[in-house]
């Protein structure tokens, strides 16, 4: 008789191999899988699979922190020799989100809900339509605080709602830990009882239109799904095996999760890294996750990797421990450096020469270099970037959490819009029409179609398709154009024709060719308006797309996530807007000038799926954050850690959500003071040196300039550290 392993709980730090044992049980468990017996299976199979479309009784549970984890472990599992066995992998949110989807017919049996499918929301629709419901509230509300705008208020409410869910908090439980927790406020439980309010009405006008937010999804599960005895009895069926890595970034209720499978005498399999924590403030609770571990048997693994063997605790004695001088394993160590400037300017000229160097002499390739930063500026991305690029070397940075609308071919594509759908003529001004003609205007559209080519077409071959070298309408003629042959109108603005400036011929052939096929493409449009032959506004972004953007060129990687962004939220919103149609008269004209609104006003939408390239390696210097470098579970051979002296070490460079510590297990009911602020900003410090030396193995070059890009003078917590070469 074969004897299954009992729980086990794997503790190490950063590269100490946890995700590799777990991989190794996964090989080690599954095969046993197939010993197990199969539970009853019911008659009627066509309406098991609906219920349930995965395997009931040879499926592997796999958790990974986030989804660019979840996609790099499963290409590590799918290339075991059992990686032909039955898994499903996934996320917490992922998870929590797909079992209330699954099981939403208990809920709505539970909560007499109205039966209809739901509809998640992203967060950018989720704001604007909890901003329209309360907006008569907020206006008289004196719950705001100083500095703090309406749009900033609205999503902090929100992210109050999805805090407490996570941490398997009621709605009507916030008031008190709020009240608890602050600082006492005049007036304080009468506001704290108003925000449960807009809570309770927020979720209930949701679910009455089947929709979903992660709050509100995280919250059915944690208080409603988890305990209902008949989905307890189907996930037991479900998954024999469960296996989750890095339960340091997850939220308390995958506990209470994971605490009923060990109950319930499952196989499991945790791993844990002490100084990880990456999402702490965030939703992450990692005290909570760690109780886990007396329901298991404990393993650990190495501690130290990289640099940090060495420079781990010479560097934490010198940032906490106030040393008067420098230890000498750092004074003489030959794998840290530092580069000090006074302009922040020239640290960055200086950085990129430093990695230009180390390149060109065959010390390190480009994809061995992670340049780390608390916070990396449009300013610091685009310098590098272009030094970098000038050089011969490409650069990867993090995702960019940019607005839409940042991107001209968004910005181009939303006057297309703006023309083509009537009422809108407020939301176009001449020099966004300037714009969109010199955007739309480098691929010369429909020159295949046409049969016919301009002279001197400016286009220069490549591997995979023609790249755009200069515009066909540059930016003086798209000027003149837009002065002369723009009508701007409030319900019809439009385009005329190219004769309509008196010295058209001074334009050149290829801007008139360029020209007249854009015109002539808005005018097709505008009719197939008018004779409902344009089914959505998705429909023309798509045409639009196809027509100026990718027909005769390949754009960049960076391009085309902007594009694919841009579809994904369209789509969205009008699978959001079709839903609504019953309760509103909005047509289809007030939805494009909404969306057009919504995308301008800066709203940061949702990365592309999927956000990596299935866990293939950028070939270029990675760029990012700490805290997306941290999240990725990157390592390279060489760091530059820029901005060395600023203060947003302490915080890591992440924003933690308001009122986020309240919501931890040790936290509730207590109160957040100073003292808890400051202890946290140190421990997370101390986490970060450890995690980020233990993902660089040969050099790391702390780079710190005296004035920050704002002029003022940087004295952060590690500032000290960038002296270390000059002593």
């Amino acid at each position: 008789m074969v004897v299954l392993s009992p729980a086990l709980w794997i503790t190490g730090g950063s590269r100490s191999g946890k995700t590799t044992r777990l991989i190794e049980l996964f090989c080690e468990w599954t095969p046993l899988l197939a010993t197990l017996p199969n539970p009853p299976q019911p008659r009627n199979k066509k309406r098991q699979r609906q219920l349930n479309p995965q395997p009931v009784a040879t499926t592997t549970l796999i958790f990974a922190a986030n989804g660019d984890n979840r996609i790099a472990l499963v290409e590590r599992l799918t290339t075991t020799p059992q990686g032909q066995y039955s898994f499903y992998s996934t996320t917490p949110l992922g998870f929590f989100q797909d079992e209330v989807i699954l099981f939403w017919p208990l809920l709505v049996e539970k909560l007499g809900l109205k039966a209809q499918f739901p509809l998640r929301l992203r967060p950018e629709t989720e704001q604007e339509l909890a901003l329209e419901l309360w907006s008569r509230d907020l206006e008289i509300s004196n719950l705001r605080r100083p500095g703090i705008s309406v749009n900033r208020m609205v999503r902090q409410i929100l992210d109050i709602l999805q805090l407490a869910a996570l941490s398997g908090t009621s709605i009507e439980d916030i008031p008190q830990i709020l009240e608890q927790g602050f600082t006492p406020l005049n007036e304080s439980e009468t506001l704290y009882n108003s925000l449960c309010l807009w809570l309770q009405q927020w979720r209930n006008w949701c679910l009455e239109r089947g929709l979903l937010t992660y709050g509100i999804i995280a919250d059915l599960y944690g208080q409603h799904l988890l305990y209902h005895p008949i989905y307890q009895k189907h996930l037991l069926r479900r998954y024999p095996v469960v296996l989750a890595d890095d339960v340091d970034e997850y939220p308390a209720i995958a506990r209470h999760l994971f605490e009923f499978f060990l109950e319930q005498g499952k196989m499991a399999a945790f791993t844990y890294n002490p100084n990880g924590a990456v999402r702490l403030g965030l939703g992450a609770d990692p005290n909570a996750l760690a109780s886990l571990q007396k329901h298991c048997r404990l393993e650990a693994l190495d501690e130290q990797k990289g640099l940090g063997k060495y420079l781990a605790q010479p560097i934490l004695d010198l940032v906490f421990e106030s040393a008067l001088t420098f230890p000498d394993s750092l004074l003489f160590s030959a794998n840290i450096q530092s580069i000090q400037t006074i302009s922040r300017s020239d640290l960055l000229r200086q950085t990129a020469e430093q990695i230009i160097a180390g390149v060109k002499t065959g010390q390190v390739q480009p994809d061995e270099i992670a340049v780390i930063a608390p916070g990396l500026d449009a300013i610091a991305r685009y310098t590098l970037r272009e030094l970098l690029n000038h050089a011969g070397i490409a650069v990867e940075s993090s995702t960019e959490q940019r607005p839409l609308v940042s991107s001209p071919l968004i910005r181009a594509l939303l006057t297309l819009m703006a023309l083509i759908y009537p009422g809108n003529g407020h939301l176009i001004h001449r020099d966004a029409i300037a714009e969109m003609l010199v955007t739309l205007s480098y691929q010369g559209t429909g020159h295949r179609e046409q049969g016919t080519v301009p002279p001197n077409p400016p286009y220069t071959g490549g591997k995979g398709g023609c790249q755009p070298s200069t515009p066909m309408i540059d930016p003086v003629r798209a000027g003149l154009l837009a002065d002369h042959c723009f009508v701007p109108d409030l319900e019809n603005p439009r385009l005329l024709p190219v004769t309509a400036f008196p010295r058209w011929d001074r334009l050149g052939y290829q801007a008139t060719f360029a020209y007249n096929q854009i015109l002539q493409w808005v005018e097709v449009q505008r009719e197939h308006y008018q004779q409902r032959l344009l089914a959505s506004p998705v429909v023309l972004l798509d045409r639009g797309i196809q027509q100026f953007l990718i027909r005769d060129c390949t754009l960049r990687n960076d391009q085309l996530s902007v594009l694919r962004e841009l579809m994904e939220t369209a789509i969205h919103y009008w699978d959001v807007q079709n839903r609504l149609q019953v309760q509103t008269a909005v047509n289809t004209s007030e939805q494009v000038g909404q969306f057009i609104q919504l995308l301008r006003r800066g709203v940061v939408t949702a990365n592309p799926y999927p956000v990596s390239s299935l866990g293939v390696k950028p070939a270029g210097v990675t760029l990012g954050t700490i805290f997306q470098y941290r999240a990725s579970r990157a390592s390279h051979r060489w760091h530059f850690w820029l901005d060395v002296g600023s203060p947003l070490w302490l915080s890591g460079g992440a924003s933690i959500l308001w009122g986020a510590p309240l919501f931890l297990t040790e936290q509730q009911h207590h109160p957040w003071t100073e003292e808890n602020a400051r202890s946290a900003d140190l421990q997370r410090l101390r986490r970060i040196i450890v995690d980020l030396l233990s993902r660089v193995s040969d050099r790391l070059i702390l780079c710190h300039s005296d004035l920050a890009v704002n002029g003022q003078e940087q004295l952060g917590p590690l500032g000290q550290l960038s002296v270390i070469s000059n002593q």
